[in-house]
This record gives structure tokens, C-alpha cells and sequence, in this order.
């Protein structure tokens, strides 16, 4: 991963909200497609399915607040073996503004909000290390 490549902010945002040019680079990092939205109408630059969680933790956690603890930690265990895709991602995001796209009807306890705070942990640890 290129230090110069790392993006200048990361953001979620739901899917069945309107793209916007501020967006930056647009990521879908869920397994499944959104219900009810075209593909061509999504206005993605990727979707990463390997940076969803896998099928037994996402039907594990079913969005319940309460198992958000368990949930990240055990989703941040998956994601440190998907550094490889992370870097790739990364390195797309080209140092634009990263947007992740999720589809939940939660917007506080859902995986993009996850993969957020590990993507921001994962690039001060690799800061602190260079």
C-alpha cells in the first residue's frame, strides 16, 4: 500500500442514498447485492465481497446492537486476513475520499461502519510503523 495512495477520509453511506460527486472513490462492501437497486443505477467504482463479513457472522449478529461488541471484534479477526484486499482497496481509493456503501437500514451498527473504524486503525498503525 502506497503511503500516497491511502484516502484523505473514509465515510459510509447507505445505498439507498444518492451518489454524490464529494463521494470519492465507491465501494459496496457487502456480500449481497442491495434489494431493489439496478446495478446500473448504483454508481460504484467496486464492490469488494471479500471485505464483507462472512455469512455465519453476518447472520450471527442480525444487526442486534447488543452483539455489536462480539460482532466487530470477531468481523476485525476476518478482516486481518483480507490484508492483501485491503491493500488493493486502498491503493484504488488512489488518496481520493473513500466511501463505503452498505445497504442495512441501521446506520450505526453495520459492517461498513465496522470495516470503517478498522480501515482508520489499520492506516494509523501502518503510519506509526513507516
Amino acid at each position: 500500500m502506497s503511503d500516497k495512495n491511502t484516502p484523505n477520509t473514509i465515510r459510509c453511506k447507505r445505498a439507498y442514498d444518492e451518489a454524490s460527486e464529494n463521494d470519492g472513490y465507491r465501494v459496496l462492501v457487502d456480500r449481497i447485492w442491495p434489494r431493489g437497486i439496478r446495478k446500473e443505477t448504483l454508481a460504484l467504482d467496486s464492490w469488494e465481497k471479500d471485505l464483507a463479513p462472512s455469512n455465519k457472522l453476518r447472520k450471527w449478529f442480525n444487526h442486534d446492537p447488543q452483539l455489536w461488541a462480539g460482532f466487530y471484534q470477531k468481523y476485525f479477526d476476518e478482516l486481518k486476513k483480507r490484508q492483501r484486499t485491503i491493500d488493493k482497496l486502498l491503493d484504488d481509493c488512489g488518496g481520493r475520499r473513500l466511501t463505503l456503501v452498505y445497504s442495512a437500514k441501521d446506520t450505526e451498527y453495520n459492517n461498513a461502519m465496522a470495516l470503517k473504524k478498522f480501515l482508520e486503525t489499520y492506516l494509523t498503525d501502518n503510519q506509526r510503523e513507516s
